[in-house]
């Protein structure tokens, strides 16, 4: 029923518009609030990713490349050795000729050593060669008179006495020949130096 004053009574019609905009307005309300936590949520979920660091990678025996162990190198001589390489900045007859420079000094007299060094040397060592040659020829005289001594005599103490200086004499003996043989050595190594160094054949005579 409607009011016959029209003031303070709504018609049917009118309280169905009032119904349909409140529920308009409730459902805007709505959307708008979804609207902005959806729009919240894509906001944080950037962030997330932004802030969010590299995977950590994990290295276990599984992943890790197995490098053999490099093989030792060749020695000279054995197949693929590498031939050897000539110094830096050395032409391939540098070295050659180095070598010959150096042997060619090695021959060259040494102005100090003059003739009268080498007759000194090689005449001190041929007079203590003789010398000891001299004391062995005594020796073997002693060691003869000894056994002729010891042959000749009864006494059995003065045999010993005999025998036991006869046994020294023939040690002194064997040391004397040691020290010869040596002497002989040093005598021929002199001239053997002379040779390599060019020194006169005379001045070693």
């Amino acid at each position: 029923m409607s009011s016959a004053g029209g003031g303070g009574t709504m018609t049917k019609n009118q309280r169905a518009r009032v119904v349909v905009v409140a529920a308009a307005a409730v459902i805007a309300s709505v959307l708008s609030a979804g609207a902005q936590s959806l729009a919240e949520v894509a906001r944080q979920e950037a962030a997330r990713r932004k802030d969010a660091k590299a995977p950590v990678r994990v290295i276990t025996n599984d992943n890790l490349k197995v490098v053999p162990p490099a093989a030792p190198p060749a020695a000279p001589g054995e197949a693929g050795a590498q031939p050897a390489v000539p110094a830096a900045g050395a032409a391939p007859g540098e070295a050659a000729e180095e070598k010959a420079a150096e042997e060619k000094a090695a021959e060259t007299p040494d102005p100090a050593k003059d003739p009268e060094y080498w007759r000194k040397r090689i005449s001190d060592a041929r007079v203590e060669r003789d010398r000891n040659a001299f004391l062995m020829e005594a020796m073997q005289s002693r060691i003869n008179a000894l056994w002729a001594d010891f042959t000749a005599r009864d006494d059995p103490a003065q045999r010993a006495v005999l025998f036991t200086d006869r046994q020294r004499a023939l040690a002194e003996l064997d040391r004397m020949k040691k020290d010869q043989e040596a002497l002989n050595k040093k005598i021929a190594d002199i001239e053997e130096e002379a040779r390599r160094a060019n020194v006169p054949p005379g001045w070693i005579r």
